[in-house]
């Protein structure tokens, strides 16, 4: 900012006529805050009334001079969050989750779908597929938008069936002993 843009400043900030923000200027070499606090200090410019501090909050007050405005910005986020919805729903229709038994896969069905399910039906497709890893069956996420967290959770339903295949053979050499 030159000299001539801090004079301006100065005059409209304080209220003071060219010279005398001029003069306040070269006074405090050329800075605006210590100009402002000389002009305070010659009489120049009054300056605030009170100082205080306070851990209280201000209550702020918010008009709104156009009411369209706050429905449109309101229109604005549902439309948003509708598109969002959209995509969300069609990522979910465009994936799938697999159901294999001995590498012959079961069915297939949307991930849309298996969240529907989830969130009405929860006490039963939990345990059917808990049930179902103990009869060797395997599930993973399959599609066009399946990414490496994707990857990462097939990972762990791999580990999942691994973890039912181990209890099942500790059963089953239990068993075996017992027999014996």
């Amino acid at each position: 900012m030159d000299n001539f843009e801090k004079v301006e400043k100065l005059r409209e900030r304080a209220n003071v006529s060219y010279e005398e923000a001029k003069q306040a200027l070269e006074n405090s070499n050329w800075d605006i805050l210590d100009a402002m606090i000389y002009l305070e200090q010659s009489g120049k410019v009054r300056g605030p009334e009170q100082s205080s501090y306070t851990t209280q909050a201000e209550k702020v007050k918010i008009d709104f001079d156009d009411d369209k405005e706050c429905k449109s910005s309101f229109s604005d986020n549902l439309r948003r969050f509708g598109h969002w919805c959209q995509k969300v729903l069609e990522k979910g229709n465009n994936n799938s989750f697999c159901v294999e038994r001995d590498d012959n896969e079961i069915f297939r069905i949307p991930i849309t779908l298996l969240v529907v399910f989830l969130l009405f039906a929860f006490w039963v497709v939990v345990p059917l597929l808990v049930v179902g890893l103990f009869f060797n069956m395997r599930y993973h996420f399959a599609g066009p938008d399946v990414r490496s967290v994707d990857i990462d959770l097939n990972k762990a339903m791999d580990s999942a069936a691994e973890a039912a295949e181990n209890i099942k053979s500790e059963f089953g050499g239990a068993a075996k002993d017992e027999n014996n």
